[in-house]
């Protein structure tokens, strides 16, 4: 009977031992992840003070408010737009630098890295520099151009000189994603297409692009999340100006929780674009069924 016992002791505590490794972990992810998340939930529902201590319950109240709010809708439009410029331009970079960078030739080594620098740049030192070169009497951009511009502060171009250097930060790290994707494909498949006739144009398209589609889904998928969130080089260059033509949702959370201390409606913002973030990702992995090639 002992033995019995100490058999069935000995299962359970293997049963028992992978769990526990994963205590530490479930900490963590509690205390940083799971636990900001409820409490971003909560305060949504309240009028809270200038601590942000929840003081009045209002339900739905700060979402009506929001959806009721021309400045919220217009940081939606603002979003959506910067958003789609900043994907488009940083995977088409990412794309070309990689196509330029798989043929072996002299000084590959030196392109390839310059291709990836601005994944090793900080945002605000990016966009310091790029505050330097649009600047409307000694940037360099006039000057070059012969216009007098100033691109930073006029609503029609704001946005789309923050979204130009959003895409660049972006282009170094999915430089290095196509690059990977372009070093899977079989060398031989090209050999044949160049003996059947085909010129690089219709290798690109028919053989390239779907041996990339894998990696460029994910590709799109971390580009989407990370257009989302960005926030330093909005907050130096623009802070959310000229007439908040760059007023993404992600700065009208930081100027309405640290600026107004209207810490639910900031919430419920939080809320609001988590919720629009999960259903893009949802249809992106819908969608991944039919148009991706493994």
């Amino acid at each position: 009977m002992q033995g019995g016992e100490r058999v069935v002791g000995n299962n359970s505590k293997s049963k028992i031992t992978p769990y526990l490794y994963l205590v530490p972990c479930m900490l963590i992810f509690g205390i940083f992840l799971f636990y900001p998340f409820v409490k971003t939930i909560y305060l949504s529902l309240y009028k809270t003070n200038k601590m942000g201590q929840a003081k009045l319950y209002v339900g739905l109240g700060n979402y009506k408010e929001l959806l009721q709010s021309a400045s919220f809708i217009n940081s939606l439009k603002v979003t959506l737009i910067f958003v789609l410029i900043v994907v488009v331009g940083g995977m088409l970079l990412g794309l070309i630098a990689a196509v330029l960078c798989n043929k072996a030739f002299p000084g590959i080594r030196v392109f390839s890295t310059s291709y990836a620098l601005p994944m090793a740049i900080a945002s605000s030192s990016a966009a310091m520099i790029f505050q330097i070169m649009l600047h409307p009497v000694v940037g360099i951009v006039n000057k070059l151009t012969g216009l007098d511009i100033n691109w930073l502060n006029d609503p029609n171009t704001a946005l789309i000189c923050v979204a130009i250097l959003t895409a660049w930060l972006n282009s170094g790290i999915n430089f290095l994603y196509f690059s990977a994707g372009l070093g899977n494909i079989d060398e031989t498949i090209y050999e044949r297409a160049s003996v059947d006739g085909a010129s690089s144009m219709q290798q690109f398209f028919s053989l390239t692009l779907p041996g990339l589609s894998p990696i460029m889904f994910y590709t799109l998928v971390v580009n989407i999340i990370q257009a989302f969130q960005s926030f330093g080089q909005i907050k130096i260059l623009t802070d959310g100006g000229p007439n908040e033509s760059t007023n993404v949702i992600v700065y009208s959370i930081y100027r309405d929780a640290f600026f107004n201390y209207r810490f639910g409606s900031a919430a419920a913002q939080s809320v609001i674009l988590f919720v629009i973030i999960m259903i893009i990702t949802l249809i992106m992995f819908r969608i991944e069924k039919k148009g991706v090639n493994y």
